[in-house]
């Protein structure tokens, strides 16, 4: 009985690259449009989020879009008032920013020192032991104002598919204070925790 010849070594190769290829391409189609991480370049977002954090970023949250592109195939409800986000800079192609939801469609906003008035009414913060907590949503968080409150904005009616967003350093912020109110089509995804803080971390945004 003939034995088998072996398969000649190129097509080994050539097996092993397709492999290869196809599970790259599977892993960058899930990070373009299912989920992704993120690391922290600056301290916008400080006392909540620090420089050189790892962020997990749900990018099905609000929309579930073709890989590689920016098309939909389907929308979500949008972000909620409080919702830690990833987004596209307005200002610098290819940067990408990590900001706040502070305002969501409807809504009319003022901001003054630092502080949030939403349909009239100021968000509360309230001063404890470890820092002031703003209550914009559900749950509160850390906000930083020991650099001052950063630019001022006179009361805005939100547009449909429109949103502003701050970093919760609130004097030490590039964000909707200065690049004005961001498009939904710009917000990537909802950070949801720190998963690495100098060691593996889990912590809520």
């Amino acid at each position: 009985m003939s034995e088998t010849p072996p398969k000649p070594r190129w097509r080994r190769w050539l097996r092993e690259i397709t492999v290869t290829a196809a599970f790259a391409l599977v892993l960058l189609a899930a990070r373009s449009s299912l989920a992704d991480h993120y690391v922290v370049p600056s301290g916008s977002m400080l006392p909540t989020v620090e420089i050189g954090d790892r962020i997990f970023v749900n990018k099905t949250a609000y929309r579930l879009r073709v890989p590689f592109t920016h098309y939909s195939i389907t929308e979500f409800a949008g972000p909620e008032r409080d919702d830690v986000i990833v987004l596209d800079d307005p200002e610098e192609d290819g940067k990408t920013l990590l900001k706040r939801v502070i305002a969501v469609p409807g809504d009319r906003v003022a901001v003054h020192a630092g502080h949030v008035d939403i349909n009239g009414a100021q968000v509360r913060v309230e001063h404890r032991s470890d820092g002031d907590h703003e209550l914009l949503g559900d749950a509160d968080h850390l906000v930083d104002l020991s650099r001052g409150g950063g630019p001022d904005v006179e009361e805005t009616l939100i547009p449909d598919d429109k949103y502003l967003v701050m970093g919760d350093n609130r004097g030490d912020s590039r964000d909707g204070r200065y690049f004005g109110l961001v498009d939904r089509s710009a917000i990537l995804g909802h950070a949801l925790r720190v998963y690495w803080r100098g060691g593996l971390a889990w912590k809520p945004l």
